[in-house]
Protein backbone atom coordinates (compact mmCIF):
# COMPACT_ATOMS: atom_id res chain seq x y z
CA UNK A 1 0.00 0.00 0.00
CA UNK A 2 1.34 3.43 -0.97
CA UNK A 3 0.89 6.57 1.12
CA UNK A 4 0.54 9.83 -0.79
CA UNK A 5 0.85 13.08 1.10
CA UNK A 6 -1.49 15.36 -0.77
CA UNK A 7 -0.79 19.03 -1.12
CA UNK A 8 -2.15 21.55 -3.65
CA UNK A 9 -1.03 19.60 -6.63
CA UNK A 10 -2.73 16.45 -5.49
CA UNK A 11 -6.06 17.08 -6.79
CA UNK A 12 -6.43 13.40 -6.97
CA UNK A 13 -3.90 12.42 -5.12
CA UNK A 14 -6.13 14.35 -3.25
CA UNK A 15 -5.96 17.37 -5.55
CA UNK A 16 -3.15 19.98 -6.76
CA UNK A 17 -1.79 22.13 -4.75
CA UNK A 18 -3.23 18.74 -4.11
CA UNK A 19 -0.17 16.54 -5.37
CA UNK A 20 1.70 14.91 -3.15
CA UNK A 21 4.87 13.48 -2.21
CA UNK A 22 5.70 10.04 -1.31
CA UNK A 23 6.72 10.59 2.26
CA UNK A 24 5.31 7.64 4.14
CA UNK A 25 4.03 8.72 7.52
CA UNK A 26 5.09 12.35 7.09
CA UNK A 27 2.48 15.08 6.64
CA UNK A 28 4.01 18.47 5.78
CA UNK A 29 2.39 21.47 7.49
CA UNK A 30 1.68 23.34 4.23
CA UNK A 31 -0.13 23.20 1.94
CA UNK A 32 -1.43 19.86 3.15
CA UNK A 33 -4.84 18.48 2.33
CA UNK A 34 -4.84 14.78 3.12
CA UNK A 35 -2.75 11.64 3.25
CA UNK A 36 -4.45 9.26 0.86
CA UNK A 37 -3.88 5.50 0.91
CA UNK A 38 -4.21 3.59 -2.32
CA UNK A 39 -4.61 -0.17 -2.35
CA UNK A 40 -4.28 -0.43 -6.11
CA UNK A 41 -6.34 0.06 -9.29
CA UNK A 42 -10.04 0.38 -8.57
CA UNK A 43 -12.04 2.15 -11.28
CA UNK A 44 -11.71 3.07 -14.93
CA UNK A 45 -12.90 6.16 -16.75
CA UNK A 46 -14.44 5.75 -20.17
CA UNK A 47 -12.52 8.41 -22.12
CA UNK A 48 -8.75 8.05 -21.90
CA UNK A 49 -6.47 9.98 -24.24
CA UNK A 50 -2.92 8.97 -23.29
CA UNK A 51 -0.24 8.67 -20.62
CA UNK A 52 -0.12 11.52 -18.13
CA UNK A 53 -2.22 13.72 -15.85
CA UNK A 54 -4.39 16.66 -16.92
CA UNK A 55 -4.76 19.37 -14.28
CA UNK A 56 -6.50 22.15 -16.20
CA UNK A 57 -8.82 22.75 -19.15
CA UNK A 58 -10.23 25.79 -20.99
CA UNK A 59 -12.88 25.85 -23.71
CA UNK A 60 -14.31 28.52 -26.00
CA UNK A 61 -16.71 26.41 -28.07
CA UNK A 62 -17.73 22.81 -28.81
CA UNK A 63 -14.85 22.65 -31.31
CA UNK A 64 -12.13 24.48 -29.41
CA UNK A 65 -10.53 23.49 -26.10
CA UNK A 66 -7.10 23.17 -24.48
CA UNK A 67 -5.96 20.90 -21.62
CA UNK A 68 -2.63 20.93 -19.77
CA UNK A 69 -0.75 18.78 -17.29
CA UNK A 70 2.26 16.50 -17.25
CA UNK A 71 3.53 13.30 -18.79
CA UNK A 72 6.50 11.04 -18.08
CA UNK A 73 8.10 10.30 -14.71
CA UNK A 74 6.89 12.33 -11.74
CA UNK A 75 10.52 12.78 -10.68
CA UNK A 76 11.23 14.57 -13.95
CA UNK A 77 7.94 15.24 -15.74
CA UNK A 78 7.45 16.86 -19.12
CA UNK A 79 4.87 19.53 -19.79
CA UNK A 80 1.79 18.20 -21.55
CA UNK A 81 -0.54 20.25 -23.75
CA UNK A 82 -3.47 18.76 -25.65
CA UNK A 83 -5.87 20.43 -28.07
CA UNK A 84 -9.45 19.66 -29.04
CA UNK A 85 -10.45 20.95 -32.47
CA UNK A 86 -13.27 18.46 -33.01
CA UNK A 87 -12.90 14.73 -33.53
CA UNK A 88 -10.18 13.86 -31.01
CA UNK A 89 -7.73 15.29 -28.50
CA UNK A 90 -4.23 15.70 -29.95
CA UNK A 91 -0.97 16.46 -28.22
CA UNK A 92 0.65 19.76 -29.21
CA UNK A 93 4.40 20.43 -28.81
CA UNK A 94 5.26 22.55 -25.75
CA UNK A 95 8.61 24.08 -24.71
CA UNK A 96 10.79 21.71 -22.67
CA UNK A 97 12.98 22.52 -19.68
CA UNK A 98 16.19 20.64 -18.96
CA UNK A 99 14.98 20.12 -15.38
CA UNK A 100 11.51 19.00 -16.44
CA UNK A 101 8.26 20.78 -15.72
CA UNK A 102 4.49 20.63 -15.54
CA UNK A 103 1.48 22.84 -16.26
CA UNK A 104 -1.35 23.32 -13.78
CA UNK A 105 -3.63 25.78 -15.54
CA UNK A 106 -4.65 27.10 -18.95
CA UNK A 107 -6.63 30.14 -20.10
CA UNK A 108 -7.84 31.10 -23.57
CA UNK A 109 -8.72 34.59 -24.74
CA UNK A 110 -9.07 33.95 -28.50
CA UNK A 111 -8.19 31.49 -31.25
CA UNK A 112 -4.76 33.10 -31.46
CA UNK A 113 -4.09 33.74 -27.79
CA UNK A 114 -3.83 31.30 -24.87
CA UNK A 115 -1.74 30.95 -21.72
CA UNK A 116 -0.52 27.97 -19.68
CA UNK A 117 1.18 28.16 -16.28
CA UNK A 118 2.93 25.85 -13.85
CA UNK A 119 6.50 25.22 -12.74
CA UNK A 120 9.84 23.85 -13.84
CA UNK A 121 11.42 20.85 -12.15
CA UNK A 122 9.66 17.89 -10.55
CA UNK A 123 6.55 17.77 -8.40
CA UNK A 124 8.79 17.60 -5.37
CA UNK A 125 11.30 20.36 -6.21
CA UNK A 126 12.26 22.41 -3.15
CA UNK A 127 13.00 25.44 -5.35
CA UNK A 128 11.00 25.29 -8.59
CA UNK A 129 10.77 28.21 -10.99
CA UNK A 130 7.55 29.71 -12.29
CA UNK A 131 6.69 28.55 -15.80
CA UNK A 132 4.45 30.44 -18.25
CA UNK A 133 3.87 29.51 -21.90
CA UNK A 134 1.90 31.32 -24.62
CA UNK A 135 0.00 30.21 -27.74
CA UNK A 136 0.25 32.71 -30.59
CA UNK A 137 -2.09 30.91 -32.96
CA UNK A 138 0.68 28.77 -34.41
CA UNK A 139 2.91 27.44 -31.62
CA UNK A 140 3.52 27.48 -27.87
CA UNK A 141 6.59 29.34 -26.57
CA UNK A 142 7.94 30.07 -23.11
CA UNK A 143 7.51 33.62 -21.83
CA UNK A 144 9.75 35.12 -19.11
CA UNK A 145 8.04 35.26 -15.70
CA UNK A 146 9.08 36.68 -12.31
CA UNK A 147 10.50 34.13 -9.90
CA UNK A 148 10.73 34.71 -6.13
CA UNK A 149 14.08 34.23 -4.38
CA UNK A 150 12.79 30.98 -2.86
CA UNK A 151 11.36 29.89 -6.19
CA UNK A 152 7.70 29.76 -7.11
CA UNK A 153 4.84 27.58 -8.30
CA UNK A 154 1.78 28.73 -10.28
CA UNK A 155 -1.52 26.90 -9.81
CA UNK A 156 -4.16 29.21 -11.31
CA UNK A 157 -4.53 31.32 -14.45
CA UNK A 158 -7.16 33.60 -15.98
CA UNK A 159 -7.29 36.13 -18.80
CA UNK A 160 -9.78 38.57 -20.33
CA UNK A 161 -7.86 39.72 -23.42
CA UNK A 162 -4.50 39.51 -25.16
CA UNK A 163 -3.35 42.39 -23.00
CA UNK A 164 -4.57 41.27 -19.57
CA UNK A 165 -4.06 38.05 -17.60
CA UNK A 166 -3.42 36.86 -14.03
CA UNK A 167 -1.48 33.91 -12.60
CA UNK A 168 -1.52 32.85 -8.94
CA UNK A 169 0.28 30.35 -6.73
CA UNK A 170 2.85 30.35 -3.95
CA UNK A 171 6.48 31.02 -3.23
CA UNK A 172 8.69 27.94 -3.02
CA UNK A 173 7.71 24.35 -3.75
CA UNK A 174 4.91 22.09 -2.57
CA UNK A 175 6.67 21.34 0.71
CA UNK A 176 7.70 24.89 1.53
CA UNK A 177 7.10 25.19 5.28
CA UNK A 178 6.00 28.82 5.07
CA UNK A 179 4.71 29.61 1.58
CA UNK A 180 3.48 33.09 0.74
CA UNK A 181 0.90 34.04 -1.84
CA UNK A 182 2.23 34.76 -5.32
CA UNK A 183 0.35 36.83 -7.92
CA UNK A 184 1.67 37.76 -11.37
CA UNK A 185 0.01 40.05 -13.94
CA UNK A 186 0.39 40.28 -17.72
CA UNK A 187 0.17 43.92 -18.82
CA UNK A 188 0.27 43.24 -22.55
CA UNK A 189 4.06 43.38 -22.68
CA UNK A 190 5.49 41.46 -19.72
CA UNK A 191 4.56 39.49 -16.61
CA UNK A 192 5.09 41.46 -13.40
CA UNK A 193 4.73 40.43 -9.77
CA UNK A 194 1.93 42.25 -7.96
CA UNK A 195 1.82 42.70 -4.16
CA UNK A 196 -0.59 40.17 -2.61
CA UNK A 197 -1.82 39.93 0.99
CA UNK A 198 -1.25 36.93 3.25
CA UNK A 199 -3.33 35.61 6.11
CA UNK A 200 -2.07 35.99 9.68
CA UNK A 201 -0.81 32.41 9.61
CA UNK A 202 2.62 30.88 8.96
CA UNK A 203 1.64 29.99 5.40
CA UNK A 204 -0.70 31.15 2.64
CA UNK A 205 -1.16 30.01 -0.96
CA UNK A 206 -3.54 30.62 -3.86
CA UNK A 207 -4.86 27.80 -6.03
CA UNK A 208 -7.11 29.52 -8.56
CA UNK A 209 -8.05 32.90 -10.02
CA UNK A 210 -11.07 34.19 -11.97
CA UNK A 211 -11.52 37.54 -13.73
CA UNK A 212 -14.58 39.65 -14.54
CA UNK A 213 -12.90 42.80 -15.88
CA UNK A 214 -9.79 44.94 -15.59
CA UNK A 215 -11.17 46.12 -12.25
CA UNK A 216 -12.47 42.84 -10.91
CA UNK A 217 -10.86 39.49 -10.05
CA UNK A 218 -10.98 36.81 -7.34
CA UNK A 219 -8.29 34.43 -6.06
CA UNK A 220 -8.82 31.56 -3.60
CA UNK A 221 -6.68 29.14 -1.65
CA UNK A 222 -5.64 28.29 1.89
CA UNK A 223 -4.35 29.94 5.05
CA UNK A 224 -2.24 27.28 6.73
CA UNK A 225 -1.11 26.94 10.32
CA UNK A 226 0.42 23.49 10.61
CA UNK A 227 -2.46 21.00 10.29
CA UNK A 228 -5.01 23.81 10.70
CA UNK A 229 -6.37 24.91 7.30
CA UNK A 230 -8.67 27.87 6.63
CA UNK A 231 -10.24 29.21 3.45
CA UNK A 232 -8.45 32.17 1.88
CA UNK A 233 -10.13 34.59 -0.56
CA UNK A 234 -8.63 37.73 -2.09
CA UNK A 235 -10.19 40.37 -4.38
CA UNK A 236 -8.71 42.73 -6.96
CA UNK A 237 -10.49 46.10 -6.99
CA UNK A 238 -8.62 47.60 -9.92
CA UNK A 239 -5.85 49.02 -7.75
CA UNK A 240 -4.77 46.31 -5.32
CA UNK A 241 -5.54 42.88 -3.88
CA UNK A 242 -7.31 42.68 -0.53
CA UNK A 243 -8.30 39.87 1.81
CA UNK A 244 -12.05 39.23 1.93
CA UNK A 245 -13.81 37.40 4.81
CA UNK A 246 -14.80 33.84 3.88
CA UNK A 247 -16.80 31.13 5.67
CA UNK A 248 -15.01 28.38 7.57
CA UNK A 249 -17.35 25.55 8.63
CA UNK A 250 -17.05 24.50 12.25
CA UNK A 251 -15.66 21.09 11.22
CA UNK A 252 -12.38 22.83 10.39
CA UNK A 253 -9.61 22.04 7.90
CA UNK A 254 -11.09 24.05 5.04
CA UNK A 255 -9.45 24.56 1.64
CA UNK A 256 -10.57 26.22 -1.61
CA UNK A 257 -9.21 24.89 -4.91
CA UNK A 258 -11.36 26.48 -7.60
CA UNK A 259 -13.14 29.75 -8.38
CA UNK A 260 -15.37 30.93 -11.25
CA UNK A 261 -17.27 34.15 -11.89
CA UNK A 262 -19.83 35.58 -14.34
CA UNK A 263 -20.36 39.07 -12.93
CA UNK A 264 -19.52 41.36 -10.03
CA UNK A 265 -22.48 39.83 -8.17
CA UNK A 266 -22.10 36.15 -9.00
CA UNK A 267 -19.08 33.99 -8.20
CA UNK A 268 -18.46 30.44 -6.94
CA UNK A 269 -15.59 28.88 -4.98
CA UNK A 270 -15.16 25.15 -4.29
CA UNK A 271 -12.97 22.85 -2.21
CA UNK A 272 -13.42 20.73 0.89
CA UNK A 273 -14.11 20.97 4.60
CA UNK A 274 -12.82 18.55 7.22
CA UNK A 275 -10.18 17.88 4.57
CA UNK A 276 -7.94 15.94 6.95
CA UNK A 277 -10.75 13.91 8.47
CA UNK A 278 -11.82 10.38 7.62
CA UNK A 279 -14.77 11.75 5.65
CA UNK A 280 -13.95 15.06 3.94
CA UNK A 281 -16.97 16.98 2.71
CA UNK A 282 -17.47 19.02 -0.43
CA UNK A 283 -17.40 22.76 0.19
CA UNK A 284 -19.11 25.32 -2.07
CA UNK A 285 -19.22 29.07 -1.39
CA UNK A 286 -21.12 31.74 -3.35
CA UNK A 287 -20.53 35.48 -3.68
CA UNK A 288 -23.85 37.36 -3.82
CA UNK A 289 -22.39 40.79 -4.47
CA UNK A 290 -22.00 41.55 -0.76
CA UNK A 291 -20.56 38.52 1.03
CA UNK A 292 -19.42 34.92 0.57
CA UNK A 293 -21.92 32.38 1.89
CA UNK A 294 -21.78 28.59 2.09
CA UNK A 295 -24.26 26.80 -0.19
CA UNK A 296 -25.41 23.20 0.50
CA UNK A 297 -23.62 20.66 -1.73
CA UNK A 298 -24.03 16.89 -2.16
CA UNK A 299 -21.45 14.57 -0.61
CA UNK A 300 -20.47 11.13 -1.94
CA UNK A 301 -20.77 8.40 0.70
CA UNK A 302 -17.01 7.95 1.29
CA UNK A 303 -16.41 11.69 1.47
CA UNK A 304 -15.54 14.08 -1.33
CA UNK A 305 -13.37 16.97 -2.52
CA UNK A 306 -14.13 19.46 -5.30
CA UNK A 307 -11.12 20.54 -7.33
CA UNK A 308 -12.55 22.91 -9.94
CA UNK A 309 -15.64 24.92 -10.88
CA UNK A 310 -16.96 26.49 -14.10
CA UNK A 311 -19.98 28.73 -14.63
CA UNK A 312 -21.85 30.03 -17.70
CA UNK A 313 -24.76 31.85 -16.05
CA UNK A 314 -26.61 32.36 -12.77
CA UNK A 315 -28.51 29.14 -13.56
CA UNK A 316 -25.71 26.88 -14.79
CA UNK A 317 -22.46 25.85 -13.12
CA UNK A 318 -20.33 22.71 -12.84
CA UNK A 319 -18.01 21.44 -10.10
CA UNK A 320 -15.79 18.36 -10.37
CA UNK A 321 -13.50 16.41 -8.07
CA UNK A 322 -13.32 12.98 -6.55
CA UNK A 323 -14.89 10.81 -3.89
CA UNK A 324 -12.75 9.19 -1.23
CA UNK A 325 -10.98 9.85 2.03
CA UNK A 326 -7.51 9.13 3.44
CA UNK A 327 -8.51 5.54 4.24
CA UNK A 328 -10.65 4.83 1.19
CA UNK A 329 -8.89 2.79 -1.53
CA UNK A 330 -11.35 3.52 -4.32
CA UNK A 331 -11.37 7.22 -5.27
CA UNK A 332 -13.87 7.90 -8.04
CA UNK A 333 -14.81 10.98 -10.07
CA UNK A 334 -17.44 13.37 -8.78
CA UNK A 335 -19.51 15.74 -10.93
CA UNK A 336 -22.01 18.24 -9.51
CA UNK A 337 -24.25 20.75 -11.28
CA UNK A 338 -25.97 23.98 -10.21
CA UNK A 339 -29.40 24.38 -11.82
CA UNK A 340 -30.20 27.82 -10.49
CA UNK A 341 -31.75 26.49 -7.29
CA UNK A 342 -29.42 23.83 -5.88
CA UNK A 343 -26.41 21.63 -6.52
CA UNK A 344 -27.02 18.02 -7.58
CA UNK A 345 -24.76 15.05 -8.22
CA UNK A 346 -24.65 14.13 -11.91
CA UNK A 347 -23.94 10.67 -13.25
CA UNK A 348 -20.49 10.27 -14.79
CA UNK A 349 -19.64 7.65 -17.45
CA UNK A 350 -19.74 4.00 -16.36
CA UNK A 351 -16.85 3.18 -14.07
CA UNK A 352 -16.11 -0.57 -13.96
CA UNK A 353 -15.03 -1.41 -10.43
CA UNK A 354 -13.32 -4.34 -8.76
CA UNK A 355 -9.71 -5.42 -8.96
CA UNK A 356 -9.54 -4.76 -12.69
CA UNK A 357 -10.48 -1.11 -12.34
CA UNK A 358 -8.28 1.95 -11.72
CA UNK A 359 -8.47 4.86 -9.28
CA UNK A 360 -9.62 8.01 -11.05
CA UNK A 361 -10.35 11.68 -10.38
CA UNK A 362 -11.42 14.83 -12.18
CA UNK A 363 -9.17 17.83 -11.56
CA UNK A 364 -10.37 20.53 -13.96
CA UNK A 365 -13.59 21.67 -15.62
CA UNK A 366 -14.49 24.28 -18.25
CA UNK A 367 -17.82 25.20 -19.82
CA UNK A 368 -18.32 26.89 -23.19
CA UNK A 369 -22.12 26.94 -22.84
CA UNK A 370 -24.97 25.23 -21.01
CA UNK A 371 -24.75 22.43 -23.59
CA UNK A 372 -20.98 22.00 -23.81
CA UNK A 373 -18.45 21.41 -21.04
CA UNK A 374 -15.20 19.50 -20.51
CA UNK A 375 -13.85 17.77 -17.41
CA UNK A 376 -10.27 16.46 -17.27
CA UNK A 377 -8.15 14.48 -14.84
CA UNK A 378 -6.46 11.13 -14.59
CA UNK A 379 -6.96 7.42 -14.18
CA UNK A 380 -4.40 5.18 -12.49
CA UNK A 381 -1.41 5.70 -10.20
CA UNK A 382 1.42 8.18 -10.61
CA UNK A 383 4.33 5.75 -10.49
CA UNK A 384 5.88 3.95 -13.46
CA UNK A 385 4.65 0.57 -12.24
CA UNK A 386 1.15 1.77 -12.99
CA UNK A 387 1.35 4.79 -15.28
CA UNK A 388 -1.58 7.20 -15.06
CA UNK A 389 -3.67 7.96 -18.12
CA UNK A 390 -5.16 11.32 -19.00
CA UNK A 391 -8.93 11.55 -18.95
CA UNK A 392 -11.21 13.94 -20.84
CA UNK A 393 -15.01 13.83 -20.56
CA UNK A 394 -17.49 15.95 -22.53
CA UNK A 395 -20.97 17.20 -21.61
CA UNK A 396 -23.15 17.33 -24.73
CA UNK A 397 -26.16 18.92 -23.10
CA UNK A 398 -27.61 15.60 -22.00
CA UNK A 399 -24.88 13.30 -20.69
CA UNK A 400 -21.17 13.13 -19.92
CA UNK A 401 -19.20 10.91 -22.32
Amino acid sequence: MQTYVAARRARILAVTPLLAAVLAGVVPPTPTVAAARWAGPTSRLASVSGEGILFGVAATSTRSAWAVGLTGRVGKPTTLIERWAGGAWKRVPSPASASGGLLDAVAVTSARSAWAAGQTGSLFSSKPATLIERWNGTAWSRVPSPNPVRGGTLYGLAGTSAGSAWAVGQTGGVFNQRPRTLILRWNGTAWKRVPSPNAATPGSWLGAVAVTSARGAWAVGCACNGPSLKTLIERWNGARWRLVPSPNPATGDNVLYGVAVTSARNAWAVGCTDCLGVKPKTLILRWNGTAWKRVPSPNPAPGGTLASVAVTSARNAWAVGFAGDPNHPEPKPVIERWNGARWKLVRSPSLPGGATGRPAALLGVAAASARSAWAVGMSGRIFRIAKPSTVALHWNGTTWK
